[in-house]
């Protein structure tokens, strides 16, 4: 019989430690971006549109290759949405490289400046984040979750291996029933999605490794 969900929970709880997500760069207490135990971040509007930034970025990446990018963006002073909006596809698409699909994400990134200036400091609805071109379920979810503090629960490829290795489904899902499954299964408390979600994506890279 499948463990249940909250307790699976609990367990990567007690064997992984919280994980401080989302990393933001430049936290003077925190070097390397993790807030473990914090969950006040963000605390202004650029951290907001920062994880925004790198939820596009880590798309079809690694999160220490969506780093690299979002790094020499802030380096060269861009990392804020007029800066990025001013700025010429190919010049975003050379300073994002590392994080590939890099003149797809330059055109995303365009887009989602824009979307967040109009927001004048609101939340967006899931709706809003999904009428943006270049933004999907999973992006869309990490957002809201993240930037936003919404308990939208994130669904990957880590969360579908984690739940197919654990029993509770036969094999991968849609998208949008994962969503809803997880949401009924697990209280609606962000400090629990956002801890969740990172500790899903910590084990099964673990597991990857021994099983790799």
């Amino acid at each position: 019989m499948p463990i249940p969900i909250p307790t699976l929970y609990h367990q990567l709880v007690e064997k992984h430690g919280p994980q401080g997500w989302w990393p933001l760069l430049g936290l003077k207490k925190y070097p390397s971006g993790y807030h473990k135990n914090n969950y006040d971040y963000p605390k202004n509007g650029l951290q907001v549109f920062e994880i925004g930034v790198g939820a596009i970025l880590t798309q079809n990446s690694t999160w220490k290759n969506a780093e690299k990018a979002l790094i020499a963006l802030k380096n060269s002073h861009n990392l804020h949405p007029n800066k990025i909006l001013k700025l010429e596809q190919p010049v975003i698409a050379v300073l994002i490289k590392s994080a590939g699909y890099f003149n797809q994400k330059s055109y995303y990134l365009k887009n989602f400046s824009k979307f967040f200036l109009t927001l004048n400091g609101k939340t967006p609805t899931r709706e809003n984040l999904l009428n943006v071109i270049g933004i999907g379920p999973e992006t869309a979810d990490s957002i809201l979750l993240y930037a936003y503090k919404k308990p939208h629960f994130i669904i990957d490829t880590y969360t579908q291996r984690f739940l197919i290795r654990n029993k509770i489904i036969p094999s991968k899902q849609p998208y949008e029933k994962l969503k809803k499954m997880m949401e009924d299964a697990v209280s609606p408390y962000i400090k629990i999605y956002q801890e969740f979600h990172a500790l899903i994506v910590e084990e099964e890279k673990r597991v990857g490794k021994i099983n790799g």
